[in-house]
């Protein structure tokens, strides 16, 4: 990092970290610089002011002027390059990241359902939607998903999914940790992310990875490479792929239900009933090309795109064979056997089903446990007549939970600079994201014995986006110590979510639906032509955004945004910023800034059945409905408006050729938060108007939820960065470096003793305190010519769960340590055999106090995951 203070000119031409011939150098540098409308320094006029010349490593996320480094940027910006990045054992970008970026947290999200498939990342305690992440750019498209079950602090969010990047076809990531919705629009709250793709013009790798877990289970390859020519004299593509997969890992108790039925002589129930763990992933493909040609003089055409797909699979919560209420009881504390009668009109009833000579009284009942149960079921299971799920799932059952996602986008556009020195960068980018579900070992209960176990098509959701964007800059000699940047442009963005329907089994009643049984596929029902659709809507906006440096060492920066939406009307944001370089060694930074959440279509229009555990570990029904259902409504529920947010940093940077820091503090506050209502029990009124509505399975619902504006919160934080060259060797480098974040989030607007209060004091708790408030790591690397190493030491502060969004089960985790190691050598020139071990002493999270419940041996939504130590090998080839 350079330091805090140099003059206008060398700040333009600093230390470079690329590699390459000054002719590559300028082809990034020309390329970076206009990725958001910031003016282009030609190739000609870098290669031109000196044949040694090195460049910095560009910033361009935070600022539309061209040529910025990290210390001449007025907001926080981390730049992370792709070696930095992929230092480690993990193969996915979203763990990769989380590791890298203490206020980013991802969890493992053991049995969340949707998001155990695609899991949502927070940035500085927010809501995944309130951080916008781009491509080379260019905001990035949601994910297909809304998470509904993942710790409480992601429930109701709709960001995109990192994990569908390939991280090969990276060069760096940079991230700024400052609101910027003025600057890039809604849901740049907490911050932004953006990832600048290879460019390289040649050359290529090779890489294979095996791992394992210490527990030996969790097994993992993968293979990846990236390739590159020239396209012309300065263009180049590069095409990038990825393929892994991964085993599923385990760790689980025996749940106290299902260790006594056992001990009872039940021989078929599941040990364990429940594998919690990290899922099992295949056919995990990822592809990325990207590219840039010369159109003409001072511009090019680039282009940039990717497709990804993968099946993910989980275990869903163990069913009791004698209290699963609506498909093996008729209560969930036990009470009678259900049976049912398949030919219910001819007029013979089942022993010990439904009477349906119109009394509407079960027929000498078969209680659970009664002494005379067993012969009287047997006699039931020979009898075609008659259903008992006991036939089928004599030890009760686990459903398998599996997704496939796909997902694909692509850009592109023209770029380059006029004479009189207008940059422009005209754009048209486009994604979608496709989540299709899939439930095995499972039935649909109403169907009775004609249900098949395996549903292979429940539903899909469907996300699409379109943006069209004009990007202009101009800088102005208006007698400042630089030109003023004058940066403007249009943005035009659609999007589109749709709800797919399933196959008629999943969710159609069977002729077992009016005696007592659940509707559809009992572990999450499928997606019935009522509740499918398409929902979408288009926004506009137009911004304006002006730096310089006002003196020589003062940068002054200012932002305004209109974006007008044709669900909800219009929003305005705005920022100021500023840098002063008290010397040339340090310098202060502040910003001001406005921000919102638009609401997404899927978010106003999102339902979905499936079942949760309530604190004595019994399964119940439980229902997302569109915030304008009429149930919704008659609550409190109405049309979603925005989430609207003020923030503030103010922080210090401090650069020497032997240290670099950077300190800053920031404050968050948001108002109209979107939230999951409390649960709401439902009436007999109100479970047949949703029926109506084609909610077949609300027969058994016992609770809804929907999502609304609730709540107001306040986020402070510190975030320190700090790094510091060691000599250690003549012949090699080494570096040590710091990275710090303290959040904490505290709900300001909940009221217990509200009566129509919607949001529940276990939000507020999860919100409050389900991520840790403090996090950190230190890492040091040493890099030698025939070989490296690096050791990281990342610590996780204390957090509370409540286990499976549970009031009752609360599990005060303690803070941990783990420690990360890597090892490569050059067994050949272009060769290099890499060993490693993440978690290197195998530290687990605190034991989970509530594991006999439903049989989870850690709290699921530990921040330092729950699979304790992996080791890994890797095998490089550069070419």
């Amino acid at each position: 990092m350079p330091s805090a203070k140099t003059s206008v000119n060398s700040r333009k031409y600093a230390k470079n970290t690329f590699r390459g011939s000054v002719s590559s150098q300028a082809l990034i540098l020309s390329l970076t610089s206009v990725f958001i409308g910031a003016p282009q320094v030609s190739a000609q006029q870098v290669a031109s002011s000196d044949d040694n010349l090195n460049v910095e490593e560009v910033v361009v996320t935070g600022s539309r002027r061209a040529t910025r480094s990290a210390a001449d940027v007025p907001a926080p910006v981390d730049i992370i390059g792709v070696e930095q990045l992929t230092q480690q054992g993990s193969s996915d970008t979203s763990d990769l990241l989380r590791t890298i970026i203490p206020s980013l947290n991802i969890g493992d999200n053991p049995l969340s359902g949707t998001s155990t498939s695609i899991r949502p990342a927070t940035l500085r305690g927010l809501s995944p939607d309130h951080a916008l992440v781009l491509v080379n750019g260019k905001r990035r498209h949601r994910a297909a998903d809304i998470a509904t079950f993942s710790g409480g602090i992601t429930d109701g969010s709709q960001g995109p999914d990192l994990s569908n990047i390939p991280a090969i076809a990276i060069k760096q990531v940079q991230v700024l940790r400052d609101g910027a919705a003025a600057q890039y629009g809604s849901d740049a709250i907490a911050g932004v992310i953006n990832f600048i793709m290879s460019d390289e013009r040649e050359g290529g790798r090779l890489e294979a990875k095996v791992g394992s877990t210490y527990e030996g289970d969790g097994d993992n390859y993968q293979v990846a490479g990236t390739w590159g020519a020239p396209l012309g004299e300065s263009g180049f593509v590069r095409f990038s792929g990825e393929f892994r997969e991964n085993d599923l890992t385990t760790r689980a108790v025996q749940r106290g239900d299902a260790a006594a039925l056992i001990a009872a002589g039940n021989t078929d129930v599941p040990d364990p009933a429940t594998r919690f763990g990290t899922p099992k992933i295949s056919d995990d493909i990822k592809t990325f090309v990207n590219l840039a040609v010369e159109a003409g003089e001072n511009s090019e055409f680039y282009a940039f795109g990717g497709y990804a797909s993968r099946r993910t699979q989980s275990d869903f919560f163990y069913r009791n064979p004698e209290g699963r209420f609506g498909v093996f009881t008729d209560n969930d504390d036990g009470g009678n056997y259900l049976i049912g009668d398949m030919t219910p009109n001819d007029g013979v009833t089942c022993d010990g089903g439904i009477d349906f000579g119109g009394t509407g009284v079960v027929n000498d009942p078969i209680a659970v446990g009664s002494a005379d149960a067993a012969a009287r079921l047997t006699a039931i299971f020979a009898d075609p007549n008659c259903f008992s799920a006991l036939e089928v799932f004599p030890g009760g059952y686990t459903p398998f939970f599996g997704s496939h996602v796909t997902d694909v986008s692509g850009a592109f556009g023209l770029r380059g600079k006029f004479d009189n020195g207008l940059t422009y960068d005209i754009s048209l980018n486009a994604g979608r994201s496709k989540i299709k579900f899939d439930v095995s070992n499972v039935l649909n209960p109403s169907m009775g014995s004609l249900s098949p176990t395996d549903f292979n098509d429940i539903g899909a959701r469907v996300q699409s986006e379109r943006n069209f964007n004009a990007d202009f800059s101009y800088g102005v000699d208006v007698g400042f110590a630089s030109p003023l940047n004058i940066a403007a442009g249009v943005e035009w963005r659609r999007e589109r979510f749709e709800i797919v329907t399933g196959e008629p089994s999943s969710f159609e009643p069977g002729v077992l639906g009016d005696q007592g049984f659940l509707i559809g596929e009992e572990a999450l029902p499928g997606f019935s032509p009522s509740i499918a659709g398409a929902f979408s809507r288009s926004n506009k906006s137009i911004y304006l955004d002006l730096e310089a440096d006002v003196i020589e060492d003062l940068v002054i920066g200012a932002a305004v945004r209109y974006e007008d939406f044709t669900d909800f009307g219009s929003k305005t944001t705005y920022k100021v910023s500023g840098l002063y370089h008290v010397t040339n060694e340090f310098g202060i930074r502040s910003t001001y800034a406005t921000g919102f959440h638009a609401p997404t279509p899927g978010q106003q229009n999102f339902s979905a059945l499936t079942t949760e555990i309530n604190a004595e570990g019994s399964l119940i029904e439980s229902g997302v409905i569109p915030p304008t259902s009429p149930v919704a409504m008659a609550v409190g529920g109405s049309q979603l408006q925005p989430e609207t947010s003020k923030s503030f940093t103010v922080g210090a940077v401090y650069g020497t050729n032997w240290i670099n820091v950077t300190l800053d503090f920031y404050v968050i506050k948001m108002d109209d938060r979107i939230t999951q209502s409390a649960s709401h029990v439902l009436t007999d009124e109100q479970r047949a108007e949703l029926i109506a509505e084609g909610f077949f399975a609300a027969s058994g619902l016992g609770t809804f939820r929907f999502f609304t504006n609730d709540f107001s919160s306040t986020t402070k934080g510190i975030d320190l960065v700090a790094s510091m060259p060691i000599e250690l060797t003549s012949t090699g480098t080494s570096e040590i470096s710091l990275a710090v974040n303290w959040t904490k989030t505290n709900v300001t607007s909940f009221d217990p003793t509200d009566p129509d209060e919607l949001l529940s004091q276990t939000r507020v708790t999860q919100l409050e305190k389900n991520n840790p408030r403090w996090r950190g790591n230190i890492t040091f690397i040493h890099n030698e010519d025939k070989w490296r190493g690096l050791v990281r030491v990342n610590y996780y502060g204390k957090f509370t769960e409540l286990h499976v969004n549970a009031g009752s089960l609360r599990i005060e985790a303690g803070s941990e340590i783990t420690v990360d190691t890597e090892f490569g050598v050059y067994v050949l020139q272009d060769v290099e055999f890499v060993v490693g071990a993440q978690n290197l002493f195998n530290n687990f999270p605190d034991r989970n106090p509530w594991d006999f419940i439903v049989g989870s041996k850690y709290p699921t939504t530990s921040p330092s995951g729950i699979n304790g130590g992996m080791y890994y090998a890797k095998l490089r080839y550069a070419f």
